[in-house]
């Protein structure tokens, strides 16, 4: 029986496949020589691939208008970066080079976005749908981007109580604004809470309309968005949850001929493992399929359909290299390979919600192979990562203390959240600063003292940490 690593890969997986092949015995990534990135900068590493973005952006793309040309539907498709994901500027601006559109989450990303038509990367032209709970910060700048002229500005409606602070903004700077509603969806049967926090009710939607938006002088419904967390996939739970709201958009549509735009929130998955199989193609087809069978039950035009795809667009494009600095064998059957970073704090979705990444060595392929642990270089119980697909256990390849040359193993498919959820340099999920830091004291009387150790982060400190120019961001 051959045990070496090489042999473990080739007969559990197609190999080598896209992304990944070997170089003289080093792993490469898009034809990049990892070998030779680990000797010129060292590790840890991290690195972007930014031609994995664009390629992701045309597969979807090409894909939706495929299948839109085959069933004849009648509706344009439309891809929306979703920046959350990902706010650093070389990547943004990898995906407006695709000509795509954007969807904002918070206040700060309307400062992005300025900042971006200031370098001339993206037009007014540009549809940006606004999600995310609406601060006057957040309203503030919708307002003022509206004003400048991105008439294609979208404010996607997530509570009743956003509608009248909406309209009075509106009103205050006499301009009309496009507005979508998102529905509250019934989270899956495993999940702590039956309905989504995010969104309107279902009950509430088509009164909210008639009483609040029909024939209002300032706001107007274009769409009717709906999200899934569990991302876009061939189950009973998401074509359940897709053909409710199907009849949602249907019921206004018939109220309002402005109803234009339907957003299938939730993204596409990536590749998370070598076995990875998703038919994208397939379940385009369905979706199309499905919305030009139901308008043309009900008589309706087929809607433009949007998708916001974030980790879709750049998970893939990122990758986290580690050397292995120490093994341990803790016991008969555990042995640890310990990394000279922390895991915690560079993946922090393997710890905090079990996700799974592609993990291979990047050298050492014909050595034999041996279940192992991994652990970061934190004194946190929970800094290690110790399962993958191989029946939840994790194999890499064995070796010696001695070698001359250590071995480095490398995270792959990282680009989506990590660097946010983390806090890399100082930024946060969402671009919502750190609250200010008050410290407590007493004096030497007794009495209370009170300062500000540190004030919310500023416009100006995230988007210096995320490559952008420093200056006033708003126009």
């Amino acid at each position: 029986m051959k045990k070496t690593y090489f042999d473990l890969i080739e007969q559990s997986y197609y190999f080598p496949q896209e992304g990944f092949d070997l170089t003289n015995g080093y792993l490469t990534f898009h034809g990049i020589s990892l070998k030779y990135l680990i000797e010129k900068y060292g590790t840890p590493l991290k690195l972007t691939y930014l031609p994995r973005i664009g390629e992701q952006i045309r597969k979807a793309r090409n894909l939706f208008n495929r299948a839109i040309k085959k069933s004849q539907y009648n509706g344009n498709y439309h891809y929306c970066y979703c920046t959350k994901c990902c706010h650093f500027s070389h990547v943004l601006k990898s995906a407006l080079k695709e000509k795509v559109h954007l969807e904002t989450s918070s206040s700060f990303d309307i400062d992005i976005i300025f900042n971006l038509l200031q370098e001339g990367h993206l037009d007014k032209s540009c549809v940006v749908v606004h999600n995310g709970y609406k601060t006057d910060e957040y309203l503030q700048k919708i307002i003022q981007l509206n004003k400048i002229g991105f008439k294609n500005s979208i404010v996607v409606l997530d509570s009743i109580t956003e509608v009248s602070r909406i309209k009075e903004y509106a009103k205050s700077h006499n301009i009309r604004l496009k507005v979508g509603i998102r529905i509250a969806i019934d989270e899956e049967p495993q999940s702590a809470y039956y309905t989504s926090r995010l969104g309107i009710r279902p009950s509430e939607i088509i009164p909210l309309y008639n009483e609040q938006i029909k024939d209002d002088d300032y706001v107007t419904l274009k769409m009717i968005h709906f999200f899934i967390d569990s991302g876009i996939k061939d189950n009973v739970y998401y074509w359940g949850e897709f053909h409710k709201s199907l009849r949602y958009y249907v019921e206004l549509k018939k109220l309002c001929p402005d109803l234009k735009a339907l957003n299938l929130g939730g993204g596409f998955p990536i590749r998370n493992n070598l076995g990875f199989e998703y038919d994208y193609e397939y379940i385009i087809n369905e979706i199309i399929r499905n919305i030009k069978e139901c308008c043309e039950e009900f008589g309706i035009k087929e809607p433009d359909i949007f998708t916001e795809f974030g980790k879709y667009t750049v998970g893939e494009s990122g990758a986290i290299i580690f050397e292995v600095i120490e093994q341990k064998q803790q016991n008969d059957r555990e042995v640890w390979y310990m990394v000279n970073n922390s895991l915690m704090n560079t993946i922090p979705d393997a710890w905090s919600i079990l996700e799974k990444f592609i993990l291979l060595p990047i050298n050492k392929w014909q050595n034999e192979y041996t279940k192992v642990n991994i652990g970061g270089i934190s004194c946190d119980h929970s800094d290690y990562y110790n399962s993958e697909d191989f029946n939840q256990q994790l194999f890499l390849p064995k070796y010696e203390d001695r070698d001359t040359e250590p071995l480095y193993i490398g995270f792959f498919h990282t680009g989506a959240y990590q660097d946010s959820i983390s806090g890399y340099g100082g930024i946060k999920h969402c671009l919502i600063p750190a609250p200010k830091l008050i410290i407590i004291d007493r004096d030497e009387t007794g009495n209370f003292v009170d300062y500000v150790y540190r004030n919310e982060q500023t416009v100006d400190e995230m988007l210096s940490i995320l490559g952008y120019r420093t200056q006033q961001s708003a126009l």
